[in-house]
């Protein structure tokens, strides 16, 4: 039955999918956290999770950086540092085998995190002053890991972390997250691949019902901020996902 539900995607499944990904997309992000929550409440196999969610990661980034080329808003002298720092560490945190209750767990506990984070929701820093280089690479690295490790990008992390400490604007912060992500996820599926792990069927259906959402979410993202009830429904639905993976894993 598992197998089956693998190959032939429940139709609710890619209607979230796809939700989430206009909603995430429309802050710059590549919506990984949410992808994985709503995996999780259908009872897709880690196996399967992981990798859909970095490669839908992929897809969703790609596209908003080419919606947000045209605007040059993203502050190189703090985005490369960070992703030098992450991406390696993604890559290393692909190749890791994590044993499935351990993996329920683990993810659980960040969509939690990423649900408390969106419901405490603070204003940007009035001015923008980057950080010292040596904070910079020590949070790419934790932040690359974790991505790799997980399939969770880490914006819906890195964002609120820029934008509180004043390390960019807020337009500026959704382009560094989406790069952020995108290389991540890169190095984490590759990591992932490298290591023999088995790749899921049927993540096509996925993939198209992610990418028809980023295509509206990129649009909202050119023009506006996300609204603050929105990150409340997201808060909830990852709070939801996070309580049933641990429950299952716990199981």
């Amino acid at each position: 039955m598992a197998e089956l539900f693998v190959l032939a995607y429940d139709y609710w499944l890619l209607a979230a999918i796809l939700l989430m990904a206009v909603l995430y997309s429309s802050v710059g992000h590549g919506g990984a956290s949410g992808y994985l929550a709503a995996m999780a409440l259908w009872g897709l196999a880690p196996e399967t999770m992981r990798p859909a969610a970095l490669l839908m990661n992929i897809v969703v980034t790609c596209w908003l950086l080419y919606r947000f080329k045209p605007y040059k808003i993203m502050p190189h002298k703090l985005f490369w540092p960070l992703v030098l720092a992450s991406t390696p560490m993604a890559f290393i945190g692909g190749m890791i085998t994590v044993e499935a209750s351990a993996y329920r767990i683990l993810v659980g506990v960040l969509l939690l995190v990423a649900a408390v984070r969106m419901l405490l929701v603070s204003k940007p820093a009035d001015t923008v002053r980057l950080p010292t280089l040596f904070i910079t690479l020590l949070l790419g690295a934790v932040l690359g890991f974790a991505s790799g490790l997980t399939g969770i990008g880490g914006g819906v992390f890195l964002s609120p972390i820029l934008l509180i400490f004043g390390w960019c604007s807020m337009r500026q912060s959704a382009a560094v997250a989406a790069g952020f992500i995108l290389l991540n996820s890169v190095a984490g599926l590759a990591g992932y691949l490298v290591s023999d792990q088995s790749w899921p069927m049927g993540t096509g259906w996925l993939l198209i019902a992610a990418f028809i959402g980023c295509l509206v979410g990129a649009e909202l993202a050119s023009h506006r901020a996300s609204s603050l009830t929105l990150q409340k429904l997201l808060a909830a639905v990852l709070g939801i996902a996070a309580v049933k993976m641990v429950l299952t894993a716990m199981a």
